[in-house]
Order: structure tokens, then sequence, then C-alpha cells
């Protein structure tokens, strides 16, 4: 009588965990956002020329009618260069939304990828794209006569104000561009962006706006930004706007982290 051997199956070997790194995986989405920029030549004649084109216009049309002693110059240019900042945040909402709709997430969670570097890459190159453009708006400023005030410290708050500024336009940006449906809608953010500087004091102290206006002009975002500019770069008293301008940047970009990565995390889960 034979006895029959029982053979238990070996269990395979376990599959190697992919380690997701995120910060690698955000300098690659960083790298392909700017490389479509590159390769975008109408979005960067939005984002680099045309704020050069507003800046000549209002110097040279407008300037003399506004302010008649020729310094105008040296109180557009931070409305100018937030200006800027609304034209580059544009492209961020028509690229996340080209992305949500023509199916190239789908591949990018077939891959060993970080789900939240798509939109990190999104918004860094936007804010890269944004410094990009004021560095251009204020050399061509300096050109024209600009003279800013600023000593060292004061241009690190402007570098540090901008840079704040633009990720919350940008976060937002990203937020639209998830709720649009097509990289057409999408594109409506950047008239909405844009119209808020000139319901400002970008171009004109709130003052001499209508009384229907002028609370808003006064109590938007945008001016407490572009006081605390006005006042690191020419020296004017700023007084406790830069916490109302603090306080607006931080908020955007809180509200937009959040209602980006809940909205992306809600349309990949499909």
């Amino acid at each position: 009588m034979s006895t029959a051997t029982l053979t238990h199956p070996v269990p395979a070997p376990p599959l190697p965990t992919v380690r997701r790194r995120p910060l690698a995986d955000s300098r690659v989405f960083i790298g392909r956002s700017l490389k479509h920029s590159l390769r975008s030549i109408d979005a960067m004649m939005t984002a680099l020329a045309l704020p050069l084109i507003i800046l000549l216009m209002f110097v040279y049309v407008f300037g003399g009618a506004i302010q008649g002693d020729g310094r105008y110059i040296d109180y557009v240019v931070p409305g100018i260069i937030l200006l800027a900042a609304g034209f580059g945040s544009a492209e961020t909402s028509v690229t996340v939304a080209t992305d949500m709709t023509t199916g190239v997430i789908d591949r990018f969670r077939s891959l060993p990828v970080a789900a939240a570097s798509v939109l990190v890459g999104h918004v860094t190159a936007t804010v890269l794209r944004n410094l990009v453009s004021s560095v251009l708006v204020l050399g061509l400023a300096l050109a024209l006569g600009f003279r800013p005030h600023a000593g060292p410290l004061a241009w690190l708050g402007v570098v540090g104000v901008l840079v704040l500024f633009m990720s919350a336009i940008a976060w937002l940006a990203a937020t639209f561009g998830l709720l649009a449906k097509s990289a057409e809608g999408a594109a409506a953010f950047g008239f909405i962006v844009m119209f808020l500087p000139y319901v400002s004091s970008a171009f004109v102290p709130p003052s001499t706006m209508p009384g229907f206006l002028r609370p808003i002009a006064e109590h938007q975002p945008v001016t407490p930004v572009i006081e605390t500019l006005r006042g690191l770069m020419m020296g004017t008293p700023i007084g406790t706007v830069w916490i109302t301008a603090l306080a607006w940047c931080l908020g955007g970009i809180a509200l937009g982290v959040i209602a980006s990565s809940r909205l992306f995390g809600r349309r990949t889960a499909r």
C-alpha cells in the first residue's frame, strides 16, 4: 500500500511595493506643465506680452489724463503686476480642465505617482510663469522711469506677497478647472480674475470712484494686496493693510487646496 504525499502550494512572493515620492513626482509634473506652456504660443503671449502692452497703454495713453505730473507709473506698476498674475492663472484652469476631460488622468492613475503631484505641478508651474511675467513688467517699468524706494528686506516682502497671491489664484484656478465641464468653460475663470484689478486701487484711488462702487473697491481681495505691494515698493505707510492682504492670500490658498483636493479625489475615484 502506497501512501500519497500531500504537497502544499508554495505561496507566491509578494509583489514589490512601489514607493511613491511626492516631491519627485511633483517635479516631473512641474516640468510637464512648463513644457506645455513653452509649446503654447498663444498662452505665452497672453501671460508674458499682454501685461507689457497694458503697462505701456496705461502709462502713455491714460497716464497723462489720470496724473499729469508724469509719476503715474509709480502708482500703476503694482496693479499691472497683479494683473499679470491673473493672466497667467487663466491657463491653469484650462490645462486642469483639459487633463480631466481628455482621459490623460486615467493614464496617470495607472502609474505609481502621487495623485496630488498632478495639481501641485500645475500650480507651481503657474507661479513660476507669473514670476517671470512680473520680472518682465518690472524691468519694462524701470526702463520707463519707475523708481521704487524699497530696500532688500522690502523687496523680500514684495516677493513673498506675490508668491502667496499667485499661489492663491493658481489653487483657485485649479479648483475652477476641476468644476468646469470643458476647457472652454474653464477659460471663464481668467475673465473673472482679470476683472478684479480694474475695480480696485490698481489704477485709480477708490476715493475717486462713485459712491456705490467705492466700498467694493476698498474691501475686495485685490486692493489690500496692491496697497501692501505699493507700500513696500514706494516706502509709503502700510499700516495694518498687510494683515488683511495675508489673510486673503492664505485663505485663498486654503480654500483652493481643500476644494481642489476633494474635487480631484471625487473625479478620479470613478
